[in-house]
């Protein structure tokens, strides 16, 4: 006799019981918003669930054509927005494996940590942002927009219904930001978590601290994803050449992608195995933000690819107030109607107003299709080179 889904679903749950460490968050310990009848009959585990559920999204699949840095180039080599989460998910459960973490609730954060980026990466984010609070509804910020999208979005209005542990790992992974050593905040639950999001509304700046370890090492993991990959594509853009890398980073890290991702994955293994936090060493952490420093002047804010910027924040701009005028004249032949709003539920109608449902289209817009919305006499243009 064939094993049943409830036989299968034990040997899942024992095995796990046998090889994560006591530090690690058990799939039996998922909380969703909404119980369902089906995932009471299915042999997936929680968060495995959540992964499938992120991969078989519709946000997930226009990964592929948002900007990661560098847009606007025609170079099939350089990183985009699919490519990086991939990445940080590949990093990420080598760490979490090392230390006997739950690798599907790595993969489910790691893959939909950047659902809710706009188009043009975080240089959109910026003027979506500004054009947000100006229409009253509060700054525009990626990791909230990420879990907005995958709670109240995604399947037409009625949302994936993901594990507050998945939620909190995306809404927490803030990798732009500097950390030496992190540790779990246990105590949350889906009261906590609403707090935080509107705490983060009111201040952009706050540091939010994820609820598991598997959180923590995504949020390393995402730092350490980008910083060789981008230094990789400015150099194969001519932006930046190897030797112009900081030496205190280098000598410690090493000079090209691979070497840096292996010198920083075997220090955060190394400095959280059996601790009860994830942390780079003094050294390593050092060298990061002197490395970070450089990619920061050199390259995020790099002219070269900035001489298309002044267009792309007018284009913002100019679709914001196009489709929030369509909303408010009910012009039912705009694409915000006929591509986004289509069946849309009533519950999405009735709990967004005009500006954040033009927020929520703009902001899950691929780049093409960003500007193929935009007249083609503005089309922006930037001179760097591809190869």
């Amino acid at each position: 006799m064939s094993p049943t889904w409830n036989t299968i679903k034990s040997v899942l749950e024992r095995r796990e019981q046998q090889t994560l460490s006591s530090r690690a968050e058990s799939s039996a310990a998922g909380i969703r918003r909404r119980s369902e009848d089906q995932l009471d009959r299915d042999y997936r585990l929680a968060f495995a669930v959540d992964v499938d559920r992120i991969l078989h999204s519709l946000a997930y699949t226009r990964y592929i054509d948002k900007t990661q840095v560098f847009y606007l180039i025609e170079n099939d080599h350089i990183t985009h927005r699919v490519l990086h989460v991939q990445l940080v998910s590949k990093v990420a459960r080598t760490i979490g494996r090392a230390l006997g973490l739950n690798e599907d609730l790595i993969e489910a954060i790691a893959l939909g940590h950047d659902i809710g980026h706009a188009p043009f990466g975080h240089e959109g984010e910026t003027y979506l942002s500004k054009l947000c609070e100006q229409a009253g509804i509060g700054p525009f910020l990626h990791n909230v927009q990420s879990v907005h999208f995958l709670e109240s979005v995604e399947r037409k209005g009625r949302g994936c219904n993901l594990c507050l542990q998945t939620l909190d790992g995306i809404l927490c992974h803030d990798g732009e930001i500097h950390t030496t050593s992190l540790k779990a905040d246990r105590k949350k639950n889906f009261q906590t978590f609403e707090e935080e999001i509107a705490a983060k509304r009111r201040d952009p700046s706050l540091q939010l601290t994820p609820m598991t370890m598997e959180g923590c090492v995504v949020r390393f993991a995402d730092t350490i994803s980008y910083i060789g990959r981008d230094i990789e594509d400015a150099i194969r853009l001519g932006l930046v050449r190897r030797e112009d890398l900081p030496a205190q980073s280098t000598t410690v890290l090493g000079d090209t992608n691979g070497k840096i991702v292996y010198s920083l994955v075997t220090d955060v293994v190394t400095q959280s195995m059996d601790k009860d936090h994830v942390a780079f060493s003094e050294a390593v952490s050092a060298a990061l933000r002197a490395l970070k420093r450089f990619n920061y002047e050199h390259i995020y804010m790099n002219q070269r690819i900035k001489s298309a910027s002044n267009r792309i924040e007018s284009l913002f701009a100019l679709l914001f107030e196009r489709y929030h005028g369509d909303l408010e004249a009910d012009n039912r032949s705009s694409v915000i109607f006929t591509h986004f709003l289509k069946d849309m539920s009533p519950d999405y109608l009735e709990r967004h107003t005009p500006p954040e449902v033009v927020r929520d289209f703009i902001s899950g817009m691929t780049d093409n299709y960003f500007l193929r919305q935009c007249p083609p006499d503005m089309q922006p243009v930037l001179d760097v080179a591809g190869t």
